[in-house]
């Protein structure tokens, strides 16, 4: 067990309308996690408004005498609650109900029966996933300065991942999730614009694993390392210069250049983070698929590789929809954000040159669940 949890039990709140499950759970968890129960949304509620600790939030989907969209949006937009980690909790879910949990902003979904050896380590991994970005939120004005003080970016980042691991014992994912968004606020955008893309990624994947031609490599492990590795797709920012991130007109040829470089810097990044520890690692491979691929094009006209067609990993290739929608809606310092229709007017338009045309069909499956997650998100 990591020094964190032996040395502060996580405060784990429950809220079930069912007595059965509730004091189920108890059992299950009382031994590794300060666990406070309740039954009603409103002793829920009181909790947490008094300010009470909370690392990490399981609930039942059907939230008893409340609306669990509003409720759930509620949660999300609570300061207090920003990396508190929220699980949906039901024994009986179908695929549509644990889509549908998604949707509703939960970061993870487990299903019953509930096994010790299979619940209580992915538990433990998302409290030490909430608490390693609260540090890191804490520190974020001292980690940036460090880094802006720092002359070889890559080797700074690398340097910084390898302090955190020593801290989180090598939950590195929790650590390189943090300094990209640190990366994402160079260039004027927040954490928003990760917390929307990973949202995409995952309802779109989610939708493309009842498509043939993806369901093999869309199981829900699958789905699970691409939601973990998206926010990774842009760290290779953290080595373009602050005047071309952030310069309101239409960047020069020269400046493009430089700009498509990020995609290298990324995947040279995580491949100095993969050699550091020395073992195949899925998130580190994904995130290095993704980081160096999202800019391919269906037709071979991307960069940097010039890839085309299924050569293009799929992560990337779901994340280029993904990037693109987000990029066109949302505002940045060189234009007004899209409305979501026009956007997917464009998406459509770039259907078997831009993006896998299986990929960009169930985009269209799922645009509206787009755009109510880029309004929950909203904020970049």
């Amino acid at each position: 067990m990591s020094p964190l949890m032996v040395a502060d039990k996580a405060d784990v709140l429950v809220l079930d309308d069912q007595p059965q499950r509730r004091h189920l759970l108890a059992n299950l968890l009382m031994e590794d996690f300060l666990v406070h129960l309740f039954s009603e949304v409103a002793q829920f509620v009181a909790y947490i408004e008094r300010g009470k600790p909370v690392d990490l939030i399981l609930l039942d989907v059907i939230v008893p005498g409340d609306n669990r969209r509003e409720f759930c949006v509620w949660l999300r937009r609570k300061a207090a609650l920003e990396h508190v980690p929220i699980i949906f909790i039901n024994p009986s879910a179908s695929p549509d109900d644990e889509s549908k949990g998604f949707a509703l902003g939960a970061d993870d979904y487990i299903k019953g029966p509930f096994s010790p050896p299979m619940m209580l380590p992915r538990l433990k991994h998302h409290v030490l996933l909430g608490r390693s970005l609260r540090i890191i939120q804490e520190k974020s004005d001292i980690l940036d300065e460090k880094m802006s003080e720092r002359t070889a970016e890559l080797e700074r980042a690398n340097v910084a991942l390898q302090r955190k691991s020593d801290e989180i014992e090598r939950v590195h994912d929790a650590t390189i999730v943090a300094f990209t968004s640190l990366a994402e606020t160079r260039d004027s955008e927040t954490g928003m614009h990760l917390r929307r893309t990973q949202q995409y990624v995952q309802r779109l994947a989610l939708s493309l694993r009842n498509h043939l031609r993806f369901a093999a490599e869309l199981d829900e492990a699958a789905i699970r390392l691409l939601y973990k590795s998206a926010p990774m797709h842009d760290i290779g920012k953290v080595a373009i210069p602050d005047h071309i991130l952030d310069k309101p007109e239409k960047l020069t040829a020269d400046e493009f250049e430089i700009m498509k470089t990020h995609t290298t810097h990324g995947r040279d990044a995580i491949v100095a983070a993969e050699a550091g520890l020395g073992e195949d690692n899925d998130f580190l491979g994904a995130a290095r698929e993704i980081a160096y691929g999202h800019h391919e094009k269906w037709d071979g006209s991307g960069y940097p590789q010039g890839l085309a067609g299924e050569d293009i990993p799929l992560f990337a290739r779901i994340m280029a929809v993904a990037d693109v929608y987000d990029a066109l809606i949302s505002r940045r310092v060189y234009k007004a954000g899209m409305p979501h229709a026009k956007a997917v007017d464009i998406i459509r338009a770039g259907r078997g040159t831009h993006f896998d045309p299986d990929v960009c069909d169930h985009f269209f499956r799922v645009e509206e669940e787009f755009a109510v997650i880029a309004a929950r998100f909203n904020g970049a």
